[in-house]
């Protein structure tokens, strides 16, 4: 298999949502994607991006994305959270994951990022004993918190 890992570009929007439903789908949430093309082009590729990413691309069919942003850490300074890193069904265990996730890091290291971080699921067993394998360390006594648009609403208009 030849593929190659480039940065997303607006031309890949629609395969890039498509990876994104996908996800949904294995993280048994095929109803929770929201945005749209449209979100993805306005806020990806816009003179102020929201995110970045990188592709994987295989005989000009993306198979694979890794969507990140920066952030800030009180303790740490500049940090990088990797939101979400897919490889479709068919392409898995074949290096593709690897190696994007290999080109989020080396962006980290080459702009002088002080940590990468990102959240799996504790069912998703592969993906944990991968990252630990790269040296990441699993925060097991940490949970994940978010308060979805309408509970913002109810909180607020409270």
């Amino acid at each position: 298999m030849s593929f190659t890992i480039r940065q997303g570009q607006p031309k890949d929007a629609q395969a890039i949502l498509d990876l994104i439903i996908e996800l949904a789908v294995f993280e048994k949430e095929p109803n929770a994607v929201e945005i749209t093309k449209e979100d993805l082009l306005k806020d990806g590729f816009s003179e102020n991006p929201k995110f970045r990413l990188f592709v994987a691309e295989e005989e000009n069919i993306i198979i694979g994305m890794a969507l990140f942003y920066e952030r800030y850490s009180t303790w740490k300074g500049k940090t990088i959270h990797l939101e979400d890193l897919i490889v479709t069904h068919q392409k898995r265990n074949l290096g593709v994951g690897k190696a994007l996730y290999t080109a989020v890091l080396k962006y980290a290291y080459d702009h002088n990022f002080n940590r990468v971080a990102w959240e799996v699921l504790d069912w998703n067993t592969n993906a944990i004993e991968f990252y630990k394998s790269t040296g990441a360390t699993y925060l097991s006594g940490w949970h994940v918190v978010q308060m979805n648009k309408e509970n913002l609403a109810k909180f607020i208009e409270k």
